[in-house]
C-alpha cells in the first residue's frame, strides 16, 4: 500500500511520516480532559503514579504527582512527578536521560491514582535495571528482554472489531468488509507481494552497500516496513471477516512453539 496512494489503515496512530508525535491527554472513565481537574489528591496534594511500558504493559515504577508535575507532563510530553525527598518537581531522567515519554494518562475509578503508559528511553530504575519491581541488574535472570511493542496490536484489533460490527460510513475497513472475504483476502495477497518486493529491494540496497538500517535514511527500509505494516493490518481484516479471533493465531502459534 505504501506510496501507491492507498488509504492508510485504520487504527494507526501518530504522524504518518514521522514528526512530533501526538499530544498526550488524561484520561478517565467519565470522558477525557488536559489538566488535573478531576484528580483527587490526597492531603499531601499528591497522588500516586503507577508507570507501565506502552510496548507491553510491563509496571517499571511508582512515584508521586501534584497539580504542578501533572502539568508539566502533558505540556512536555515527558513524565513528572513531585519529589518528596526533594521537596520539588522532578522530570523522570533529568540526571540519567532516561526519560518516560507520555503516550498515555489515565485516572481509575475512584479519582484517587493514575497510570502513566510511557517509552521509556532507558532503564528506570536507579539500579539499572528495567523495572524498580526487578531483582538487582547482576542477577542472571534481569537482563532486559527485547520488547517489541505486539500490545499495541490489541488497539489496532478493538478498532477493526469495531469497524466489522458498526460498518460507519467513510471507514476502509468497513469498505474491505462488504465485500465479503475476497475484498480483505485480496489486499493479502497484494500486499505479500509488495512487501516481497520491498524486501528485495531493500537486500538488493545492503548487497550494494547502501545503508538501509535506519527508515530516516533509507526509503528502501522504510518501503519494508510499511508494507509489512499494511499486510499485517489486512490479514487481521480477513480474520474480522471470518469471526476468527486472533488468539485462535496466538494459541496456534503457542503450541508450535511448545512443541
Amino acid at each position: 500500500m505504501t506510496g501507491r496512494g492507498a488509504r492508510r489503515p485504520e487504527g494507526a496512530h501518530g504522524p504518518a511520516n514521522g514528526g512530533a508525535p501526538e499530544r498526550p491527554i488524561l484520561a478517565f472513565p467519565g470522558g477525557r480532559i488536559d489538566d488535573a481537574a478531576a484528580v483527587r489528591f490526597d492531603g499531601d496534594g499528591l497522588v500516586p503514579v503507577v508507570v507501565q511500558d506502552a510496548a507491553d504493559g510491563r509496571v517499571l515504577m511508582v512515584a508521586f504527582a501534584d497539580r504542578q508535575a501533572i502539568a508539566a507532563t502533558l505540556a512536555t510530553g515527558e513524565v513528572h512527578f513531585h519529589s518528596r525527598s526533594r521537596g520539588r518537581l522532578w522530570r523522570k531522567g533529568e540526571t540519567s536521560g532516561n526519560v518516560l515519554r507520555l503516550r498515555d494518562l489515565a485516572l481509575d475509578c475512584d479519582g484517587d491514582a493514575l497510570l502513566a503508559t510511557v517509552e521509556p528511553a532507558g532503564p528506570v530504575c536507579h539500579r539499572g535495571t528495567r523495572s524498580c519491581f526487578d531483582p538487582d541488574r547482576d542477577a542472571p535472570e534481569t537482563a532486559p528482554p527485547a520488547v517489541q511493542g505486539f500490545a499495541w496490536l490489541e488497539t489496532l484489533w478493538a478498532t477493526i472489531a469495531d469497524r466489522a460490527a458498526n460498518r460507519p460510513d467513510g471507514s476502509y475497513t468497513a469498505h474491505l468488509l462488504a465485500a465479503g472475504v475476497d475484498g480483505p483476502a485480496r489486499k493479502v495477497a497484494e500486499e505479500a507481494t509488495e512487501l516481497l518486493m520491498a524486501a528485495k529491494d531493500d537486500a538488493a540496497a545492503e548487497a550494494a552497500g547502501r545503508a538501509v538500517g535506519d527508515p530516516a535514511r533509507s526509503p528502501l527500509r522504510g518501503a519494508l516496513e510499511g508494507e509489512a505494516a499494511d499486510l499485517l493490518y489486512h490479514a487481521l481484516v480477513v480474520l474480522a471477516e471470518r469471526g476468527v479471533p486472533p488468539a485462535a493465531v496466538i494459541d496456534r502459534l503457542r503450541a508450535r512453539h511448545a512443541g
